[in-house]
């Protein structure tokens, strides 16, 4: 099966930024949908966004997102990352990759495969 290492995570202030990685192993994702979540202590896991096995293709993001983070891929290195800037607290929370086996989705139950998570804390 294909193991999710993400990377990246870290503390930084309001308003700073972070790029996060997703590099995968044991398969090729090429041709895989890949999507980030994060979960927040206290509450549910969420979406933050997505991306269809073409780095061109299909996308999407969180409404929470505000045109903050951008989502991309090289599938020559198997690896998914996450550019988010204009963090705040509100985006504090374990970052999860997952991987898909199919068509696009962005439903964490639609999800095959998921890494162990990379820590964001954002300070006020």
């Amino acid at each position: 099966q294909v193991q999710l290492v993400e990377s990246g995570g870290g503390s930084v202030q309001a308003g700073g930024s972070l790029r996060l990685s997703c590099t995968a192993s044991g398969y090729s994702v090429s041709s895989w949908c890949m999507g980030w979540f994060r979960q927040a202590p206290g509450k549910e896991r969420e979406a933050v966004s997505c991306i269809s096995e073409s780095g061109f293709g299909s996308r999407y993001y969180e409404a929470f997102v505000k045109g903050r983070f951008t989502i991309s891929r090289d599938n020559a290195k198997n690896t998914l990352y996450l550019q988010m800037d204009s963090l705040s607290p509100e985006d504090t929370a374990m970052y999860y990759c997952a991987a898909r086996r199919g068509d696009f989705s962005c439903r964490d139950y639609d999800m095959d495969f998921w890494g162990k998570g990379t820590l964001v804390t954002i300070s006020s």
